[in-house]
């Protein structure tokens, strides 16, 4: 990977402050990656502090520290609670989730990630086992891939790109990154073309790595692994994601049920820190354009 840009983290200085860094605290980066963000925050801390930095990608292990604070965490994060155990940690201080793909993952070719390269369809951010995009496209029947991409995508026929899908892969497999633009080229029109592929991706993409499955997974531990007063930070690139976040810090659950208590109060372990989300300024974007559809949320567990 020498000469590549692994990741340029968004919404960084945010992201740190929204963490209340203690000097001698405990955090969890939940999506090393390229490292940026756990770089700040090892900043922040103290020589007693630490830093336990999550991914799931065998990739991003080129890129940690030698630090004795840090302690990679080869997992995907929705298993945070059964690691911290583990690592004999009781409580965290803060956790923070940056929830975007790196720039590595669309930037390498043989990932399969980017319709720009013609590619094996993999799409999977742990090599070492579960189904490949292509996979689906050749299991899932037509209702199920007509779900898939009902729900991920805002395509205005997401029906007639599954149709498309089926009667291609009858001819031959869609698993390519090329073939699947080929299939997805006869129900998308040419003037959102760029805009349409990159859902119909993205869609896959979620599905082949069960990201809101993962998503879901990591907000309910969060009130177990977190100590009271200990900050959650959730870094969000589409509205599913941000919608999951947004409904979690206001009822406590991502379906947002509102449980109120007798007096007419929300039943909720979290306080927002900031009640809105806070998005990249411009001169972020103009450096980082893929920084662009970035939301930030940070609430604090009571």
């Amino acid at each position: 990977m020498e000469g590549e840009t692994y990741h340029i983290p968004a919404l960084l200085p945010e992201a740190i402050n929204g963490l209340n860094i203690r000097e001698a605290g405990v955090y969890v980066d939940a999506t090393f990656g390229g490292g940026g963000h756990s770089a700040a925050i090892l900043a922040a801390l103290g020589s007693e502090g630490r830093l336990f930095g999550f991914d799931r990608d065998t990739d991003a292990l080129t890129n940690a520290p030698a630090d004795s604070r840090f302690t990679f965490v080869h997992s995907d994060f929705r298993y945070i609670s059964n690691f911290m155990r583990y690592h004999g940690v009781e409580h965290v201080d803060g956790i923070l989730a940056d929830l975007g793909v790196s720039f590595h993952h669309f930037d390498t070719a043989d990932r399969g990630f980017s319709f720009r390269s013609d590619a094996p369809l993999d799409m999977r951010m742990n090599r070492n086992g579960g189904k490949t995009a292509a996979d689906i496209l050749a299991d899932y029947p037509e209702e199920e891939l007509s779900r898939l991409f009902r729900t991920y995508t805002d395509l205005k026929n997401p029906r007639a790109l599954t149709s498309a899908i089926v009667r291609t892969r009858a001819e031959a497999p869609v698993d390519t990154t090329f073939r699947l633009v080929e299939a997805a080229r006869k129900a998308i029109s040419p003037q959102r073309e760029k805009k349409d592929l990159a859902q119909v991706f993205q869609a896959l993409r979620i599905e082949v790595n069960d990201e809101m499955g993962a998503l879901k997974a990591l907000l309910g531990q969060a009130a177990e692994v977190l100590r009271p007063g200990g900050r959650l930070a959730v870094i969000t690139y589409h509205s599913i994601e941000d919608r999951m976040v947004k409904n979690f810090i206001r009822s406590g659950n991502v379906e947002g049920i509102v449980d109120k208590d007798f007096y007419g109060r929300v039943s909720t372990p979290w306080k927002q820190v900031n009640r809105s989300p806070l998005v990249p300024s411009e001169e972020e974007v103009e450096r980082n354009p893929r920084a662009r559809s970035a939301k930030l949320r940070v609430a604090e567990l009571l």
